[in-house]
C-alpha cells in the first residue's frame, strides 16, 4: 500500500455472508414489487412478454453485480463506486458523485421509503393523513437511531425485517399455486400496439436497484474479498427469482386482465382470506419499506464516512464512534438531511408522489455513475494489472460492455424522457463542484494511489477521529 496514504478509522469485520446478502435482498425488495407490477403489466402487449421484461431485468442486474464483485473483490474498502470512481476516474469524479448521494439521491430515497411507510401505516390504524409526516420523520429517527446504537443491533434489524419480507412474499406465491386460475383464457392477450418496452424496463430495474448495496460495506465483512461477491451474486439471483414467482402468482391467480388492475397484491390475498387480505398486504408493504429505509441507513452512512476521510470540508462524517462501532456522525447528518427533507415535502409538497418525483430527478445522474463505474472496471484493469482480483468477471470485456451498455442507454432514456427533471438534477450535482475546489479541501491523491485497502481493525487502539 502506498505509504502516503491517509490512515482511516480502524472498522471491526462483524458482519458474515447471510448479514451481506441480507442488506441486499431487503433493499431490493421495497414497495416496487407491489406497486409496479400492474403497471408493468398494462404496458406489455401480453403475459410472455412481461415475464420477460422481469426477467431480463433481473439478468441485467447479475452481470452488474458480476462487475462489481470485481470491483469489490479487488478494492475491499467501503464506499462502493467512490473507491472505484476515485481511483480510476480522479478525485474529482469520485467528489462528484459522494456529493450526489448526500445533497439528494440517498436522503430522497430514504425520504420517499419512509413515506411509503407512513401512508400505509397511518391508512391500517385509520390515522388522519396530517399523521403521515410525523410518522415519516420518526421511521427515520428510530431507524437512525439503531443503527448509530451498533452494527449488530442494525444488521439484526435489517435480518429480522428482510426474513419477514420474504416469508410474505412467499405466501403470496403460495395463493397463487393454490388459488389461481390456470386457464388459458386468463393469459389472453391484450391489443396493445403502443411503444412499451422501454418504459417498461426503467420501471423493472428501479424495481432491482439495490444489487450493488453491500460493495459499501465491504470493509465491515468478514473475508470480504470471498464474501462480498456472493452476497452480490446470491442476493441478486434470490431477488430474480422472487420476483419471477411472484408475477407468476399475479397471473395465475387473477388472470391477464386481473394483473394490470391497481392493487394486484392484494386483490390476490383476498383470494385466500377475503376478509383480511387488503390488510395483511398493507403490513406487508409497510415492513418492506421499513426494510428497505433501514438497509440504506445502514450502507449509506459508509459512502459519507470514506468521503469526509478524504476532504476536509466533510471530514466530521469519517468519524466512528469507538464505543458504538459506527459512523455516528454520518448516520446523524444523513437522518437530519432526510427528515429535513419529508419535512419540506410535508409542508410544500404531495408527499404520495415524493417517491415517484426522486426517481425521475434523480435518474440521468444515478445511471450516468453506473456507466463511469463499468468503465472504471476496464482503467482499473489497465492501471491496476498487479492488484489481485479473486474474482474476475467472465467472459470479459462482453459482459462488462454489456452492463455500459446498458447504463448508457438508461442514461440517454431518462434524458429523452425526463430532460427537464434530468437537468434539474445535474443542476443539484454540478451545484457540488465548486465545493471541490474549496482550499480546505484534502486532495485525495494518496487515497487514489493506493490499489490495496485499509486493513480492517483488529479491535486495537482508537484511531484517528474515533471516540473514546
Amino acid at each position: 500500500m502506498d505509504p502516503t496514504r491517509r490512515p482511516l478509522d480502524a472498522v471491526t469485520a462483524r458482519l458474515g455472508l447471510w448479514d451481506a446478502t441480507s442488506i441486499i435482498v431487503g433493499i431490493i425488495i421495497g414497495v416496487g414489487i407491489f406497486k409496479l407490477p400492474s403497471t408493468i403489466f398494462a404496458k406489455a402487449p401480453g403475459p410472455w412478454e412481461a415475464m420477460g421484461v422481469w426477467a431480463l431485468g433481473g439478468l441485467l442486474a447479475f452481470i452488474g453485480a458480476l462487475c462489481f464483485a470485481e470491483l469489490a473483490s479487488a478494492y475491499p474498502r467501503s464506499g462502493g463506486e467512490y473507491v472505484y470512481l476515485t481511483r480510476a476516474c480522479g478525485p474529482g469524479v469520485g467528489f462528484l458523485f459522494a456529493w450526489a448521494q448526500l445533497a439528494i439521491i440517498r436522503p430522497g430515497s430514504i425520504g420517499g421509503l419512509a413515506y411509503v411507510f407512513a401512508e400505509y401505516a397511518c391508512t391500517c390504524m385509520g390515522w388522519p393523513d396530517v399523521g403521515v409526516m410525523p410518522l415519516a420523520a420518526g421511521a427515520v429517527f428510530v431507524l437512525t437511531v439503531i443503527n448509530v446504537l451498533g452494527v449488530t443491533l442494525g444488521k439484526n434489524t435489517q435480518n429480522l425485517l428482510t426474513v419477514v419480507k420474504i416469508l410474505g412474499l412467499g405466501a403470496v406465491i403460495a395463493v397463487g399455486v393454490g388459488w389461481g386460475r390456470w386457464d388459458v383464457p386468463s393469459f389472453e392477450r391484450g391489443a396493445s400496439v403502443k411503444p412499451w418496452f422501454a418504459d417498461a424496463m426503467i420501471l423493472v430495474l428501479w424495481t432491482y436497484a439495490g444489487w450493488h448495496e453491500a460493495a459499501y460495506i465491504a470493509a465491515e465483512v468478514k473475508n470480504s474479498r470471498r464474501n462480498i461477491p456472493l452476497a452480490l451474486l446470491s442476493g441478486t439471483l434470490v431477488v430474480t427469482a422472487i420476483y419471477l414467482l411472484v408475477n407468476a402468482a399475479y397471473l395465475f391467480g387473477l388472470g391477464w386482465a386481473g394483473a394490470q388492475r391497481a392493487g394486484t397484491a392484494a386483490d390476490l390475498v383476498m383470494l385466500a382470506w377475503p376478509g383480511a387480505g387488503a390488510r395483511a398486504v398493507d403490513v406487508l408493504i409497510m415492513v418492506s419499506a421499513l426494510g428497505a429505509t433501514n438497509g440504506m441507513i445502514f450502507t449509506t452512512a459508509r459512502i459519507y464516512s470514506e468521503f469526509g476521510a478524504d476532504h476536509r470540508l466533510f471530514q466530521p462524517l469519517s468519524h466512528w464512534s469507538r464505543r458504538m462501532g459506527t459512523p455516528v456522525k454520518a448516520l446523524v447528518v444523513q437522518g437530519l438531511i432526510s427528515a429535513a427533507m419529508i419535512l419540506a415535502v410535508g409542508w410544500w409538497g404531495n408527499g404520495g408522489q415524493w417517491l415517484e418525483a426522486m426517481i425521475e430527478l434523480t435518474a440521468a445522474v444515478f445511471w450516468g455513475f453506473f456507466f463511469l463505474t463499468g468503465v472504471a472496471l476496464f482503467l482499473l484493469r489497465i492501471k491496476d494489472p498487479e492488484v489481485p482480483r479473486p474474482f474476475r468477471v467472465p467472459l470479459y470485456p462482453v459482459l462488462p460492455l454489456v452492463f455500459c451498455g446498458w447504463c448508457g442507454y438508461m442514461t440517454y432514456g431518462v434524458i429523452a424522457e425526463q430532460p427537464e427533471k434530468s437537468l434539474i438534477g445535474l443542476g443539484l450535482l454540478a451545484a457540488g463542484l465548486p465545493l471541490y475546489f474549496l482550499p480546505t479541501r484534502i486532495r485525495p491523491a494518496a487515497v487514489a494511489a493506493a490499489p490495496e485497502p485499509v486493513p480492517v481493525g483488529s479491535g486495537a487502539g482508537p484511531k484517528r477521529g474515533q471516540d473514546l
